[in-house]
């Protein structure tokens, strides 16, 4: 594959919603793309015969995956400028009902997995003296829902860990900044793993189709590619960028109220008493 261009970026979880919107948007903007998934045969067609797109095998929980993938788009395009750490999903569910089995997966996919790829990347950032890591978390990674507890948990920890991480990388001028979108309309939906808990009825399954239903006023992924492209070209010193009206709003809101008050304004949105 010939190089045309002097800007690289690799995506977690590319397949759909956030990550695909953002190939597509970077393709477009002359960018060299490699788009990790773990199913490269069920990418979209349009994403496999893009020009300067790279689709690889990446799962964030296999090791041997992640340096294979990084490897073959060092390969392909001499280097990496961005990685954009996206792949994730969310587990939803009074926590009572969720088993040690399902919050292990979860914290090991959005968060162990996030560190996973980080860790590969970050000696050719390194030896480049540059590199930027982007990551989606959300604004349920500063602001919990109820029946998301666990998912609330493994955003607050990513959330962590990139501020930490961003004072040790600086050095190298290594830059390190998080994605926060509220809800966006993809189908992030369908791989919501909902646990129902029959004590906590109905207030848990009211309160998780508001949710779904809210889903349909979310924004589009198509927005939130555009503002992780300004995150990766318009440089800036801010750590966490903010997708959209909607997580603006909930933290003015979150700061502006007393926690009693936020507190009974969210549930009742999410459908609580």
């Amino acid at each position: 594959m010939t190089a045309v261009s002097t800007h690289t970026i690799l995506i977690t979880g590319a397949s759909s919603g956030i990550g695909l919107a953002t190939a597509r948007y970077f393709v477009q903007r002359g960018w060299q793309v490699v788009a990790t998934m773990r199913t490269p045969h069920k990418a979209p067609a349009d994403l496999l015969t893009l020009a300067n797109v790279l689709v690889l095998p990446l799962d964030v929980l296999d090791v041997a995956s992640i340096e294979a993938a990084v490897a073959a788009a060092l390969h392909a395009f001499g280097h990496l400028d961005v990685l954009f750490n996206n792949a994730g999903y969310a587990l939803a569910g009074a926590f009572e009902a969720l088993s040690p089995a399902q919050v292990q997966q979860q914290f090991n996919t959005n968060v162990y997995g996030v560190m996973n790829v980080t860790r590969a990347v970050l000696p050719h950032f390194r030896a480049r003296r540059q590199g930027l890591i982007l990551t989606t978390t959300s604004v349920g990674g500063h602001i919990a829902f109820p029946l998301y507890s666990v998912y609330n948990a493994t955003k607050f920890a990513v959330e962590g860990f990139m501020e930490g991480l961003q004072y040790e990388v600086k050095q190298f001028n290594i830059q390190v900044r998080t994605i926060v979108p509220g809800t966006v309309r993809t189908d992030f939906t369908a791989a919501i793993e909902y646990v129902p808990a029959p004590a906590y009825d109905p207030y848990a399954q009211r309160v998780h189709d508001q949710t779904l239903a809210s889903y349909a006023q979310a924004a589009t992924p198509e927005s939130v590619a555009r503002v992780v492209f300004a995150a990766a070209t318009r440089g800036g010193t801010s750590a966490r960028v903010l997708a959209g009206s909607q997580p603006k709003l909930v933290y003015l809101l979150r700061w502006l109220l007393p926690h009693r008050v936020f507190a009974s304004l969210l549930n009742r949105t999410n459908g609580g008493q």
